[in-house]
């Protein structure tokens, strides 16, 4: 049970991570479209991208169903959610993951 408890807590923090990573990937993508570097549709297969490698995404593919508790990413939505956060922000003024009571 402890051995559980401690690898939900820690697929949780990996989570938040991970979507802090996110969030700043699109700090990042802000910064390079504001600087012209990006070409037309560049946001949108970040976007997409994100959609992709969310855990529940990659799961539903592997295994035809979901398990939450072993996240350690985060859901499709949220990292576009995050991603998304991150670029219209374009900076670190909303970024922390960790001092939330939820993401």
């Amino acid at each position: 049970m402890q051995v559980r408890c401690l690898k939900k807590e820690r697929n949780a923090l990996t989570v938040r991570l991970e979507l802090q990573a996110d969030y700043l990937a699109g700090v990042v993508a802000r910064y390079q479209k504001d600087k012209g570097y990006l070409d037309p549709g560049d946001i949108e297969e970040a976007v997409s991208a994100a959609w992709s490698i969310g855990d529940d995404t990659i799961q539903k593919k592997a295994q035809g169903y979901v398990k939450p508790e072993s996240f350690t990413h985060g859901s499709s939505e949220d990292r576009v959610r995050w991603f998304k956060k991150g670029y219209e922000a374009g900076d670190l003024s909303d970024w922390d993951t960790f001092n939330r009571k939820s993401i």
